[in-house]
């Protein structure tokens, strides 16, 4: 499954009163996967930054005044998310401003109809009711490294994203170099590890546990509007 883990910066925080797209940030995964494959743009608005979003981002009118208009890379930022599952925190957001860009650009389809939408706030917020699940405060929960966050960026942020939302959902399908290797179809020099006669012992969930299992599979599948993909791989899914 081909994911895009997407964040984007504004000139401010109301549709209503005209704000636009000046930043998109996108980070590829595959199969749970970093590719390294990452799509980034910073986009003309053609209007001042508010300086309020300014002391968030610190993009500035004069940098702006030089980068294309989201016009001019539409297509090329429709091609690259096509057919994706976008993750995004607090996609009503993001997705908002995206959906205008398009129709101002002469593109009429909504974003969800070309993406799947998969939003992390949501997640989080079934995960953990009653706790605060800003990206900053799950970098904190998870131990994700947001050290270098000290303005909002839209690539680093979809970068901080990616970390976080596997460590909520599960963590990535394989770690290290040797599985970087075999990806690329290389081969790996680690060698099988000698277990002896170890016995692993196998322990059946509890009916209680396993009725709390079904029930955060459902709150995923309602978060991403499809079948989690652990029920689907395990013939379960409808």
């Amino acid at each position: 499954m081909r994911q895009i883990v997407l964040d984007t910066e504004t000139t401010g925080l109301e549709l209503t009163d005209g704000h636009r797209i000046i930043e998109i940030g996108c980070v590829e995964l595959m199969h749970r996967r970093l590719t390294g494959h990452n799509w980034h743009r910073y986009l003309r608005p053609g209007r001042d930054v508010d300086p309020g979003a300014l002391a968030v981002h610190g993009i500035t009118n004069e940098f702006l005044s030089t980068q294309p208009t989201f016009a001019e890379i539409a297509e090329e930022f429709l091609a690259f998310v096509d057919g994706a599952e976008l993750v995004i925190h607090n996609a009503e957001f993001d997705v908002g401003f995206i959906n205008a860009e398009l129709r101002a650009a002469g593109f009429p389809q909504a974003i969800a109809e070309r993406c799947r939408v998969f939003d992390t706030l949501m997640l989080a917020r079934r995960m953990h009711p009653g706790q605060r699940n800003s990206l900053d405060a799950l970098c904190k929960r998870y131990n994700v490294d947001n050290s270098g966050r000290d303005l909002h960026g839209a690539l680093l942020d979809a970068r901080i994203l990616t970390d976080v939302y596997l460590a909520m959902s599960g963590g990535q399908a394989a770690l290290g170099l040797d599985a970087a290797a075999a990806e690329r179809g290389a081969a790996t020099t680690a060698a099988p590890a000698n277990r002896g006669a170890v016995r692993i012992p196998v322990i059946r969930p509890s009916a209680i546990e396993l009725a709390a299992h079904e029930k955060s599979l459902d709150a995923v599948e309602r978060a991403s509007h499809g079948p989690a993909i652990f029920r689907a791989g395990s013939g379960r899914g409808a």
